[in-house]
């Protein structure tokens, strides 16, 4: 069983699910708002389940490549310097730090050329017992299916789930960072209400991220990175160092936020994947990892599913929903196998 997709969103969960839908033989059409292919924001780190993920979509050496080993789990310090918990030299670390725009690169070069569309914002979509449309700013596509990857304030999860509360506050914020810096390998500083964390990057760069409590979102200053650098005066080197040395304009600040639950990631011809359907805080370090591997599986499904479209697209709704409450930086088994589907 072959067939065709509309993939909303060219993040990296949207380019997995292209390249994982591609090594099926299925074609899609990833519908990206930006003008241009990128990956916004700065670093992340991807823990064995999202590697063996990226494995399954055949980018896994490349990803790998792209990848440095951090040992920010087990580098544990306080803001004075001291050591919680030391990595052992030479032990060997499950986590591999990335830029965002490194991993997404990898997935990009991956899709077949002429499949990401950009400059499309969507504004609509329908379906019927037969295919799914989605409608945009000057245009309209039909499709067998649709999988809205379109991030935390989700296009597609607003249209089709209307009545699924906003994205909630989570009474945090944090600034993020990317600089040139060397020899880091990474860490953990926890001090009152905050914390700081620090991954190494490949090119001679870090990312560095501080989180502190917020008592509303929106919260916003003329100069971030000096507002940064003042909450962090007398945490431990190289903490001010790597602030210092991030250009004012590369300073990101963001609120952080998760969603509910939903009943379902799927409704009729349209699934959700990723921040779309399940957005989690970042200090879980399993979003962009819960993308990918809803990308393999949903692939999986397609693959396996000989009787409809519409019941492969079920099928991941089973198989991911487990995963969802219990996601964690650390290994976990895999999700159960999806239940039999009898084509209704």
């Amino acid at each position: 069983m072959t067939g065709r997709v509309i993939v909303t969103g060219g993040g990296i969960g949207g380019l997995a699910a292209a390249v994982a839908l591609h090594r099926i033989g299925w074609q899609a059409t990833v519908l990206e708002r930006a003008p241009e292919p990128r990956e916004i924001g700065a670093g992340m780190s991807q823990a064995p389940n999202a590697m063996r993920a990226l494995d399954a979509l055949g980018v896994g050496e490349q990803s790998r490549a792209a990848g440095v080993p951090t040992y920010s789990a087990t580098n544990l310090r306080l803001p004075d310097g001291r050591h919680l918990q030391r990595a052992r030299p030479g032990e060997a670390t499950p986590l591999l730090a990335f830029h965002r725009a490194d991993l997404h690169r990898v997935l990009l070069e991956a899709v077949p050329a002429g499949w990401v569309r950009t400059g499309v914002q969507v504004t609509g979509v329908r379906q019927d017992d037969r295919a799914v449309t989605v409608t945009w700013n000057g245009g309209e596509a039909t499709a067998d299916l649709v999988i809205g990857a379109d991030g935390i304030h989700s296009t597609v999860r607003r249209l089709l789930w209307p009545d699924v509360p906003a994205p909630r506050f989570l009474g945090r914020t944090a600034w993020l960072g990317v600089t040139g810096a060397t020899d880091l390998p990474g860490s953990i500083t926890m001090g009152p209400g905050a914390y700081f964390l620090i991954h190494p990057l490949g090119g001679g760069r870090a990312y560095w991220a501080y989180v502190t409590t917020s008592p509303r979102p929106g919260v916003r200053y003329d100069d971030e990175k000096a507002e940064a650098a003042h909450r962090l005066r007398g945490w431990h080197d190289p903490i001010p160092a790597l602030i210092a040395a991030t250009p004012k304009e590369a300073v990101i600040h963001v609120d952080i936020r998760d969603l509910d639950p939903l009943p379902s990631y799927v409704r009729g011809r349209v699934a959700l994947l990723g921040d779309a359907a399940h957005a989690m805080s970042p200090d879980r370090g399993q979003g962009a990892g819960q993308s990918i591997e809803d990308a393999a599986v949903l692939a999986a499904a397609l693959a396996g599913e000989p009787s409809t479209t519409h019941c492969a697209a079920t099928t991941p709704n089973a198989a991911r929903a487990p995963r969802r409450p219990c996601a964690a930086p650390a290994p976990m088994a895999a999700a159960p196998p999806p239940p039999p589907c009898t084509g209704r």
